[in-house]
């Protein structure tokens, strides 16, 4: 999750909209496309915020036609959309934001609340995931950033465990597009995840930015998948298409992630700079591997 450097997401939105109109998306397209018969390996998704130029219906029968399981990163007034097309909401909104998270002791009567307001409603529906945030340093260190967000994840915890949804912490960027966060390497969130210590709790591991604050992400994977509850994609630099115009080998990440058994899904969360859904489609056939 995240737009590049300097821009909100809203104005992503804004972007990806103009993008979709310049390509002169007809408001049905995909719509008479039949649903290929994907490997399967990989249970495949697309956030919503990323393709803000297309309706989400038109969004929802595309993403259908192309073989994908549900879209990412709606909030509630959009769930039964998504749910008249048969697909998933893959990773709700709705506990915090990104600069303001668990890491500040002061925030967490108010992240509990939201917390107690959403996770029974995305249990209801029939969703699994819900995203939140560490919340960004302004000077805190980061092992005490870590003792309060532990702190504060451990009220809700036994809310989650009963509702059966995970609570997944995303995983950004500190360096290019989120400047201060503070859950921005994998090792800091699987301590996190380890202090915590429960099944409803795990990680949103954003594949675009650990390749920008870490790298080596296959073997990440790998020692750490336990701790993952969901992925997301996207190309470096720039966030956009995920092809071999960019520096990461999906092919390759897609593999190991098959090849570990994950359970979880896949998002694409990456902007288009061409014809949007002709890039998804591309990136849905790069990682069925």
């Amino acid at each position: 999750m995240g737009a590049s450097e300097g821009m909100t997401r809203r104005e992503m939105m804004t972007a990806a909209a103009v993008t979709g109109l310049a390509a002169g998306l007809p408001a049905a397209t995909g719509a008479q496309e039949q649903k290929p018969a994907l490997k399967g390996r990989i249970k495949q998704s697309v956030s919503r915020w990323c393709f803000g130029g297309i309706s989400l219906d038109d969004l929802c029968v595309a993403a259908r036609g192309m073989g994908l399981v549900g879209i990412d990163l709606l909030g509630e007034n959009e769930w039964d959309q998504v749910k008249k097309h048969g697909l998933a909401c893959t990773m709700c909104s709705g506990i915090g934001s990104i600069p303001d998270g668990w890491n500040r002791v002061e925030n967490h009567d108010r992240l509990v609340r939201e917390s107690e307001r959403i996770i029974p409603l995305v249990a209801k529906s029939g969703w699994r995931n819900v995203v939140t945030f560490s919340g960004n340093r302004k000077g805190l260190p980061d092992a005490e950033g870590l003792a309060n967000c532990a702190k504060g994840l451990k009220r809700i915890t036994a809310l989650a465990e009963s509702a059966g949804v995970t609570v997944c912490m995303e995983l950004l960027n500190s360096k290019r597009s989120h400047k201060d966060y503070q859950c921005d390497h994998t090792l800091w969130g699987v301590e996190l995840a380890k202090q915590v210590g429960s099944p409803r709790f795990k990680l949103l591991y954003d594949i675009f930015h650990m390749q920008i604050m870490e790298g080596d992400i296959c073997d990440t994977l790998k020692e750490n998948i336990q701790y993952i509850g969901h992925i997301h994609t996207g190309g470096v630099p720039g966030r956009n298409e995920i092809d071999a115009g960019q520096e990461i080998n999906y092919p390759r990440v897609c593999r190991t992630i098959a090849d570990l058994k994950f359970d979880g899904f896949v998002a694409h969360e990456f902007v288009p700079t061409r014809t949007p859904l002709q890039s998804l489609r591309e990136a849905v056939a790069i990682c069925d591997v």
